[in-house]
């Protein structure tokens, strides 16, 4: 079906086009601009701002539902919840097992990609260590670190069926530097994370290929200022992107401040390295099978590590906004462009743009989620929007 969202504040990567119109048909967009009287149906999204889908590239869960899994279902259920907190698109991430590789969450993964059908949609998979080094692993279990080894890396692209898009990895672990050229060879975004690598490791880590850093700040060797580490590298790279986890627990917002300064808005990725307890408060819950619960709002392990985040990408975006202070357009590129370029689907996601995939995030003007449209269809409303939207659901 076709129809026009009229009269709505349009804001993307490129800027923002007030009092506008976007007319999407068969899942893509088809015009951008000024009202026009058209063919189709026609809603008012007058008062509204709306947005590319919000898109994240590390996330373990949320909604009560676990991405770590060798049940294809239940990374499909976090598919149709995803929607209530503004994401159209998402990796699922894979971490370590015992003494192991994670075969069957690996080829579970790439299942869920295969059969997806509706809400949020994987769009590839994140595989965040085993390859990471021990003394940075934060909430990782010992048990699951690896250090890289070529047949390793030819299983894990076999099971992941082309569905790989990015891979966190130590750059300093031994045998690392193969498994970087590698997968940039075959076009996976290659990370730097939980990695206690020098600045002049870091360099040349990014030399040979990697592109991402994991969770700026969190989970690496910190800069001083007689031993830069990881971060001095990322900010005199300009090929590499950085994520912050954007809760204002995992990193200060002044924090925030100076990496989006350092590094301009263009290559700062926001992320939630949410878990299942995201969306749900006061929850007991477990990482990998470790028990954590959610304390005053910040997740740990039973020890007291900080473990991942309860954040969603809706707030996400009004904490980049407020706390550090930037234009709506650069916040909102943090949260879409910017990380579907690091997952390799920037040609059809990401932008307000004729030819690109409708998704849609709505927002009323203090940045509240109002509903989410994903490839054209509606994956969640509330409200008043979902008297606005009757008429396309009639429609279709």
């Amino acid at each position: 079906m076709r129809y026009t969202l009229l009269g709505a504040r349009l804001v993307d990567a490129t800027g923002e086009r007030h009092d506008s119109a976007i007319t999407v048909e068969d899942g893509r967009i088809v015009t951008v601009g000024p009202p026009v009287e058209a063919p189709g149906v026609e809603l008012d999204a007058r008062g509204s701002i709306v947005t590319p889908g919000l898109i994240d590239v590390h996330t373990h869960g949320g909604g009560g539902h676990d991405l770590q899994t060798t049940d294809p279902g239940e990374i499909l259920a976090y598919a149709r919840w995803a929607p209530t907190t503004g994401v159209t698109s998402f990796l699922t991430a894979v971490v370590g097992i015992p003494g192991g590789i994670p075969e069957r969450q690996l080829e579970t993964a790439a299942e869920a990609v295969r059969s997806h059908r509706e809400g949020a949609q994987p769009v590839g998979i994140h595989m965040e260590g085993p390859y990471i080094n021990v003394e940075r692993r934060g909430a990782h279990d010992p048990s699951w670190l690896r250090l890289p080894d070529p047949a390793e890396t030819e299983r894990i692209l076999e099971l992941a069926d082309g569905k790989l898009r990015l891979v966190t990895v130590a750059p300093e672990l031994p045998g690392a530097p193969e498994m970087i050229r590698r997968l940039k060879d075959v076009g996976v975004t290659v990370s730097m994370g939980h990695t206690d690598a020098t600045y002049e490791q870091a360099l040349e880590a990014i030399s040979l290929g990697v592109a991402h850093a994991t969770h700026c700040f969190n989970a690496m060797r910190p800069m001083l200022h007689r031993a830069p580490g990881p971060i001095g590298a990322i900010v005199e790279s300009p090929g590499v992107r950085g994520e912050l986890i954007l809760d204002g627990v995992h990193v200060h917002p002044a924090a925030m401040k100076a990496l989006i300064r350092a590094l301009g808005a263009e290559r700062v990725i926001g992320v939630t390295d949410a878990l299942s307890a995201a969306g749900v408060p006061d929850a007991v819950f477990t990482f990998n099978g470790r028990p954590a619960r959610v304390v005053d709002g910040v997740a740990r392990l039973e020890d007291g590590t900080i473990t991942g985040s309860v954040l969603t990408m809706d707030q996400a975006l009004r904490n980049v906004r407020e706390m550090a202070g930037i234009p709506l357009t650069d916040a909102v590129r943090t949260l879409s462009l910017n990380p579907a370029e690091s997952a390799g689907v920037a040609d059809h996601k990401g932008l307000l743009a004729p030819g690109y995939d409708a998704d849609l995030a709505v927002f009323d003007e203090e940045l509240r989620l109002q509903a989410t449209i994903c490839r054209g269809e509606v994956a969640y409303a509330m409200g008043g929007w979902e008297e606005r939207l009757r008429p396309m659901r009639r429609a279709s």
